[in-house]
């Protein structure tokens, strides 16, 4: 039985301030919210005179190294408290995260699925992003955000909302960010960086699964497969994939948006579902394991893609609208 003790914002920054030597993970497949998050604490921390780390996540991509990498733990540093940051459950440990996975003293996360595995827990569901957690957090913390955590709390925001034009987007998201430009974030270079630029690989990929949609439900269902052999036609890394889940979404008449991905082998799979207010994602990936968010969740499952296709097609009518099924 899960005994987590619940911590407000408040009362987290002053469970930091009586505490100190923290080691600060990510989790698996790391993206921008967790990485912002991450760095940021460690940067807040550090200004607020502790000790702090980040575990090198080996998973972690290029195109969010360049935020993280100036916090990294030396070999042989022996944390007093570890904190895992925007992640629902164990399974989501980073890959080189087992010696922690019974010692997490802190999860700071906006999952409402969190398993309350760790110690202590600060959740709030209703936030868009982790990101704006460990600002309130930071700000009662140091009393002030500054320029380089200013930075890397916007790269959290900013991908955990599209940019602020997913539908989880609220008002306080919009009012952290316009703080977090005041305090000089690089707005104009972190949007180009994160959403206007593309690689060769990335549009490639992208054709692919365009041409390969499969429709179903009357067009209410959209599925794309992103296969091991598509990636290598296409040249394309991990790095390419950031968001890459958001497509099938965003076609006009479709509530589920399904991506099913090949990991390593054909036989390993991660499926993301993209919903918007009709339907809750959350709800049919805990049906497979997995979880998330109402309308942003997944899960992960040792099968083939015709057979992830064939699960979900049997139960994905339960969970349209009536109309629409």
């Amino acid at each position: 039985m899960n005994t987590s003790i619940i911590l407000s914002n408040a009362e987290t920054a002053e469970w930091l301030k009586s505490r100190d030597n923290f080691l600060i993970l990510t989790h698996r497949r790391p993206d921008g919210d967790t990485i912002g998050c991450a760095s940021a604490l460690a940067q807040g921390l550090r200004e607020y005179g502790k000790t702090a780390y980040v575990l090198h996540n080996p998973e972690t991509t290029p195109r969010y190294e360049r935020f993280v990498e100036e916090f990294l733990a030396p070999d042989g540093y022996a944390p007093e408290h570890v904190i895992l940051v925007d992640a629902a459950s164990k399974e989501l440990f980073p890959v080189n995260g087992g010696k922690h996975l019974e010692a997490i003293s802190l999860s700071i996360d906006h999952h409402p699925s969190n398993t309350l595995y760790a110690e202590h827990t600060c959740l709030d569901g209703s936030y868009a992003s982790c990101g704006e957690i460990i600002y309130e957090i930071l700000l009662s913390l140091c009393g002030t955000i500054s320029r380089k955590t200013a930075e890397r709390l916007y790269v959290a925001l900013t991908t955990d909302t599209g940019c602020f034009v997913y539908a989880n987007t609220t008002a306080n998201t919009l009012r952290v960010a316009s703080i977090l430009v005041e305090a000089g974030a690089p707005h104009r270079y972190l949007n180009r960086l994160l959403f206007r630029t593309k690689t060769r690989g990335r549009i490639m990929v992208e054709g692919m699964i365009l041409s390969g949609l499969e429709f179903h439900h009357d067009g209410a269902v959209a599925i794309s497969t992103i296969t091991r052999s598509m990636m290598e036609e296409a040249g394309a890394t991990e790095d390419d994939l950031d968001d890459i889940s958001s497509i099938p979404g965003s076609i006009v008449g479709v509530l589920i948006g399904i991506t099913i991905r090949e990991m390593s082998g054909i036989r390993d799979c991660k499926v993301s579902l993209r919903t918007g207010t009709a339907v809750n994602s959350n709800d049919i990936c805990a049906r497979f394991g997995g979880g998330g968010h109402p309308m942003a969740a997944g899960f992960s499952r040792e099968a083939s893609v015709a057979e992830i296709k064939e699960m979900l097609l049997k139960v994905i009518g339960e969970y349209l609208p009536p109309n629409d099924a």
